[in-house]
């Protein structure tokens, strides 16, 4: 059983989407991120890997489907996480402000723990570091019909994260995730029906 601390008490709400390829992880951001909108709340859209340096480093790689090891992975998704929580997330955090995020370090355990990293000292790291969100909703998806999302739905080439064989290894550590806040959503319900899952989890928080 893989378990984290208690989520922090900031003045703002850290919210993280999680899951496969395909899940609909940021079709749900989007939709929650409007709905505290018009509750008047401020609201910050973010994802990882990020639009910076280290960020897009990742992404290219991932693009060109030319893997560096995974150790070397591993720490760009840190370098790139460590920015974006100094810049982004502890700044909006601690003004108040509902951070709504597409994937976090717990992708991380399971992408960069499918190619053979430890999972927990993964999370264990990421503990001395990273604030924990308030709520993570994970939405749930067999890496079948995420994989066929990617190609069919949204009519993308899978890039190098996206394999069949890799999903599965990724569902295996999503599975054995016991977060504190953890809230796990069958991701082949209706948009709708996620999202009004979401919001009666969010809506008490506010």
């Amino acid at each position: 059983m893989i378990t984290l601390p208690p989520p922090s008490s900031s003045p703002g709400l850290f919210l993280v989407f999680e899951g496969l390829d395909g899940s609909g992880k940021s079709t749900q951001c989007r939709m929650l991120a409007e709905a505290l909108r018009q509750r008047e709340r401020e609201v910050v859209e973010t994802r990882e890997p990020t639009q910076g340096p280290w960020g897009k480093k990742i992404r290219a790689m991932a693009a060109s489907g030319q893997r560096v090891s995974p150790e070397e992975e591993l720490d760009w998704f840190i370098q790139d996480r460590k920015e974006h929580i100094a810049t982004l997330i502890t700044p909006s955090l601690n003004a108040g402000k509902v951070v709504i995020q597409d994937r976090y370090y717990f992708s991380t355990a399971a992408y960069q723990g499918s190619r053979g990293l430890d999972v927990q000292e993964i999370l264990t790291l990421h503990e001395s570091f990273a604030p924990p969100p308030d709520r993570v909703f994970l939405i749930e998806v067999s890496p079948e019909v995420g994989l066929k999302r990617v190609q069919v739905s949204r009519g993308e080439t899978p890039d190098a994260f996206e394999t069949l064989a890799g999903l599965q290894r990724c569902g295996e550590v999503f599975d054995g995730l016991q977060i504190p806040g953890l809230v796990r959503i069958n991701g082949e319900l209706s948009p709708n029906e996620i999202h009004q899952r979401i919001l009666e989890e969010v809506l008490p928080l506010l």
